[in-house]
């Protein structure tokens, strides 16, 4: 939208970064902040202006901003002041979370950003606009469908933010949508093969956001998430064991996050030869099967690509909590930059 004034919030983190690069360098001028004066510096480079502030003074920080792309993380701390900020300013709100607890307290507030007259839309990147888009996809191809399996393939490395989230998760454990509901389940309770475009692999269940936001744009009640991984599904159940009682305790998180913190994220050279894959199976009552794939940049390319999309037209979308498919539909992510739709097979039983 011309003229509007957008945000990168948290723009000295690694993905922050990213979006603020790339967002130059397509001739947008967003605002950059974040609670450290450090972003002072990268701003002073790409000649952008910017603000530091706390997430306690949110609402003073985002006067006169049109939409805010939250990447400072993690989200669990700093969703909820965010949205509150944005609510109360009217502010529309996307973020890069991948935390099922997150989108679906943010999902929960539909009503009053439907007053407020603001987007909410959680998962603006790699989680989850491939996979939500794939979902919406096969829910298309297979109306009715009752079931949905989604996996994926990736590479090219994590992010000290990204490493930070899989830390708090680690004291949890696993998560399915059964029946409607998000259940609790074991680590790696589900491992089947995934018929990715390079060819099948082995794949088991992680708790991964679409387990929430799937669910939202497709209405699909039973829904399970997978990973290929380069480890034995027992292995990962195990480890998963003996980490929990660990993770749970202030020391153990405590710990865990200062050595996330260490690291740095991948490189440009190491993003630019890596790719992730997307495998997606729906079924109905009668045993019909709808299949389809997709393959993507790396994922913080296309978490960059698909978050300065989105800030610049969510002032378009109907107000209210939202996925990136109810927001712009399953055919979105054909828009972004290097990403290739496999064609979608409805098998009968």
């Amino acid at each position: 939208m011309p003229g509007m004034t957008w945000m990168v919030y948290g723009a000295n983190g690694y993905t922050g970064q990213l979006v603020a690069r790339e967002a130059v360098a397509r001739g947008e001028r967003p605002v950059l902040a974040g609670r450290s004066g450090k972003v002072a510096e990268l701003a002073g480079e790409l000649g952008l202006e910017h603000r530091v502030f706390d997430l306690s003074d949110a609402k003073a920080g985002l006067a006169g901003i049109a939409v805010v792309a939250h990447c400072a993380g993690p989200f669990s701390a700093t969703a909820r002041p965010m949205v509150d900020a944005c609510v109360a300013t009217g502010t529309h709100y996307l973020d890069v979370t991948g935390e099922i607890d997150v989108y679906e307290a943010i999902f929960a507030r539909d009503a009053e950003a439907k007053e407020a007259g603001v987007v909410l839309l959680p998962g603006a990147g790699f989680d989850v606009v491939p996979s939500d888009c794939l979902a919406a996809m096969l829910a298309e191809a297979l109306p009715g469908a009752t079931h949905l399996r989604l996996a994926f393939a990736a590479g090219g490395g994590l992010s000290g933010g990204t490493l930070r989230t899989t830390v708090e998760g680690m004291a949890t454990g696993g998560r399915a949508r059964v029946d409607g509901k998000v259940v609790t389940v074991p680590m790696a309770h589900s491992t089947m093969t995934a018929f990715f475009p390079s060819g099948p692999r082995t794949v088991i269940s992680l708790p991964w956001g679409d387990v929430a936001t799937a669910y939202r744009s497709t209405g699909i009640p039973n829904i399970v998430t997978h990973i290929s991984v380069p480890m034995a599904a027992g292995l990962v159940r195990r480890g998963q064991r003996l980490a929990a009682p660990i993770m749970r305790t202030a020391l153990g998180q405590r710990v865990g996050k200062s050595l996330a913190g260490l690291v740095s994220g991948p490189g440009e050279k190491r993003r630019s030869h890596s790719r992730a894959e997307f495998w997606g199976e729906v079924k109905d009552a009668d045993g019909r099967r709808a299949t389809g794939t997709l393959v993507t940049p790396n994922t913080y390319s296309i978490t960059a690509d698909a978050v300065i999309r989105i800030a610049t037209k969510v002032a378009e979308v109907t107000p209210g909590a939202h996925t990136p498919a109810t927001a712009f539909g399953a055919k979105f992510v054909r828009e972004l930059d290097g990403v290739t739709v496999g064609p979608t097979v409805v098998l009968q039983p």
